[in-house]
């Protein structure tokens, strides 16, 4: 039995920690014991992955306030779980997880979620972070990183090439799935025409996305009876600038029935975007893409659907329309396809499993 504690900076329920928690639901623990370590708090999905028998310890730091006591709570909470291996979660934590790592002669490996449109344009924290661990990053046994350009950005600025590979994230194909009954249910919900084309990009409410390239490129649609839904946590803060026909939702628990609703998803997003796990559970939903060339996100969706560049809101809708044009269910077929051979959850968790066991 292996066991492995995996540190994350926070379980606040972005695409990062929602691939953590899908992760730690496919491990096989007949093979691996692994539990969390939050550096913040429990957030929204910590009481989820205690669900999953997973036990969740917090240090309880505060955001940007590092202190001695709390890297002596998070040295403590790694011994007392004897690890094998400590698998660092994003930046700062794959930081704080090879400094405790280096203190308690524990294996190391990193995971990178990111990618980024410019490092300037990064935090100055996060631009720290980053310097450093390229300084040290021959020191993990593996760094992960979710996508082809992140890995290519990270090495750029002296990541070392040696330790890298490529595991995107996963979606289960089981739970999003294409579903006529959840297109007629969220259009009786939204009041809706049942035959209303519906397109939707599902996000929390971040520069990084680029909400407001949205919602330009859907005025520029006109009065042509689509509909758009936004959905994700903050996003009923652009309720002045939005559209008639553009639907706030917010934070949602029901996204595999909203997503399989769509006729089209979109991701806007103008940087940070490694690999959109949204865009590939549309996919999985049968659900054709338009996405901003961000990323992996060309590659992800292939030739099943259109990739337009970032900032460009007459380009997004012009994607928008060719889809609504087109026969889209076979480029939905293909779609969920590819999300089946390349990006199903089961894959994504073996690729791991596959890479703690080959770190002896």
């Amino acid at each position: 039995m292996k066991k492995l504690v995996y540190l994350i900076t926070g379980l606040n329920g972005g695409g990062a920690e929602t691939m953590l928690f899908h992760l730690l639901r496919g491990l096989d623990r007949g093979r691996f014991e692994p539990s969390v370590i939050s550096l913040m708090d429990r957030g929204k999905l910590g009481g989820a992955i205690q669900a999953l028998g997973v036990p969740v310890r917090t240090v309880g730091l505060r955001q940007g306030k590092v202190t001695l006591a709390a890297f002596a709570r998070l040295v403590g909470l790694i011994r007392a779980a004897r690890p094998d291996l400590i698998q660092g979660w994003m930046y700062h934590s794959n930081l704080a997880a090879q400094v405790a790592g280096r203190f308690l002669g524990t294996p190391v490996c990193w995971c990178i979620q990111n990618s980024f449109h410019s490092f300037a344009a990064e935090k100055p924290l996060t631009r720290l972070t980053i310097r450093l661990t390229a300084r040290m990053s021959r020191l993990p046994r593996k760094i992960v990183f979710v996508s082809h350009a992140s890995r290519a950005q990270h090495e750029q600025l002296g990541f070392a090439a040696e330790r890298g590979c490529v595991i995107p994230n996963g979606v289960d194909p089981a739970l999003f799935k294409p579903s006529e009954e959840a297109r007629r249910s969220v259009r009786e919900e939204l009041g809706l025409p049942p035959d209303a084309p519906l397109i939707g990009l599902i996000g929390r409410f971040h520069p990084q996305k680029d909400h407001a390239n949205f919602l330009r490129a859907a005025a520029l649609l006109g009065e042509s009876g689509v509909h758009f839904i936004l959905a994700g946590a903050g996003v009923e803060a652009l309720r002045s600038a939005a559209p008639e026909r553009v639907h706030l939702l917010g934070e949602r628990t029901d996204m595999p029935r909203l997503t399989a609703a769509l006729d089209i998803a979109t991701s806007s997003s103008s940087y940070g975007e490694a690999l959109s796990l949204a865009v590939a559970e549309a996919m999985a939903c049968g659900v054709p893409c338009v996405v901003t060339d961000v990323g992996d996100s060309a590659l992800l969706v292939g030739k099943s659907g259109v990739v337009v560049p970032p900032r460009d809101s007459g380009a997004l809708a012009a994607g928008w329309q060719s889809l609504l044009a087109a026969d889209r269910k076979p480029l939905g077929e293909a779609a969920r396809r590819r999300v089946e051979e390349g990006y199903s959850l089961s894959a994504i968790v073996k690729r791991y499993e596959d890479l703690y066991l080959s770190l002896n």
